[in-house]
């Protein structure tokens, strides 16, 4: 195989085929910005044959892509696996460095913008958008070929350059946003943690009506106590590793954080209506997503300890001692940094720390890293 510069790019060309062989898609004709462009199927086990990356030593400025980040990569391939019969990708965008034919099925109407593309086999592929999907759509076929037959989109544009492929990498970008965590754990019917949350949020005296199901942030002046994101995380940490039956899982998560509630007054404070939920989110820490993370981790903790069922219930009582508000000069550096409560790692296991430390648990070797670190002033 040789190499050559286009364009600005290295692009690995692939031997040259006889003239007259070529690739034929069914493909619907487009216009955008008045240039013509074809969407088709292709099947899956073409996609690592024809669509090539810039090579990764090039320098940014004379790619068309980000890099591609490799760790990215077996998660996106198990999902194709573990779910062949339900997976979901979207399309992938391709510019091709080549002459593109279409062969319309009529002069009018539909049929004018139906057709065949007729594609040389010794075009480039570049693609635009999807390198991440075609990567582990390679992985995934290495262990499941009969994915091959299987097809994706993909959006078909003439290669205009190196500074056109640039600017459509910018412009499929620009406006991308990553979902909310909580609309995401909403939706999602494959994690089971997520199916627990919603049940609870859904049934529980504690949780019902209060929990913000959308959004990941709260407003100043909602009403919500919760986000689904938060009590997500928290449930996860709660539930991890232990050994329950997954038709009780929701019912174990649910008994603890209703045992929670009777140590926290001021949740019900808020059902009742004798404090906002905006209030006690101004004045206190334990409803925020690092607390419901922290009281997560130690009941996990408790029930992996506990030699009876509910005993673990018992050992909740201390936190009804604990001061929560805000204003406990116990929580800077741990739950609150500069003011703000703070959700970082760190963070998080500083909380884990002062929880354990007023029920009388131990510590993980980690904990007590992360511990000495704090009290030595270099967290």
């Amino acid at each position: 195989m040789e190499s050559e510069v286009v364009t600005g790019v290295t692009r690995i060309i692939p031997p040259r085929t006889s003239a007259g062989f070529e690739y034929t898609f069914p493909a619907i004709r487009g216009i955008q910005a008045g240039r013509e462009f074809y969407v088709s199927m292709c099947p899956l086990r073409l996609i690592p044959k024809i669509f090539i990356f810039d090579e990764d030593e090039l320098p940014p400025e004379l790619r068309a892509q980000r890099l591609l980040n490799k760790g990215r990569l077996p998660a996106l391939s198990k999902y194709i696996l573990d779910n062949p019969d339900d997976y979901v990708f979207s399309a992938l965008t391709a510019s091709v460095d080549g002459e593109m034919k279409f062969d319309h099925h009529d002069t009018g109407g539909v049929g004018f913008r139906t057709g065949q593309l007729h594609i040389p086999m010794d075009s480039r592929f570049l693609i635009n958008d999807g390198q991440h999907r075609r990567a582990a759509i390679d992985l995934a076929l290495k262990e499941n070929p009969d994915l091959g037959e299987e097809t994706i989109a993909v959006v078909f544009f003439h290669d205009a350059g190196l500074a056109r492929s640039q600017q459509m990498f910018a412009d499929l970008n620009r406006h991308a946003v990553r979902p909310a965590r909580s609309i995401g754990v909403l939706y999602d019917h494959r994690d089971s943690s997520a199916q627990v949350v919603r049940l609870m949020a859904g049934r529980s005296t504690v949780f019902k009506g209060f929990v913000e199901m959308e959004k990941s942030n709260l407003s100043a002046r909602s009403r919500m106590m919760f986000t689904l994101s938060a009590l997500y995380y928290g449930t996860q940490a709660l539930l991890q590793g232990v050994e329950v039956k997954p038709d009780k899982m929701a019912d174990l998560a649910q008994s603890y954080w209703e045992a929670i509630d009777k140590m926290l007054p001021e949740w019900g404070m808020v059902r009742n209506r004798t404090l906002s939920a905006a209030e006690m989110r101004r004045d206190f820490i334990h409803s925020h997503g690092i607390a419901l993370h922290a009281l997560g981790r130690v009941g996990n903790s408790l029930f992996r300890e506990s030699t009876a069922p509910s005993a673990w219930k018992r050992r909740l009582t201390p936190l009804k001692k604990m001061d929560w508000t805000r204003s406990n000069p116990d929580w800077e550096g741990r739950a609150i940094v500069g003011g703000r409560v703070s959700k970082s790692h760190q963070n998080v296991t500083l909380t884990v720390n002062y929880l354990r430390t007023h029920l009388g648990l131990g510590l993980s070797p980690e904990e007590q890293r992360v511990e000495d670190a704090y009290l030595r002033g270099d967290a």
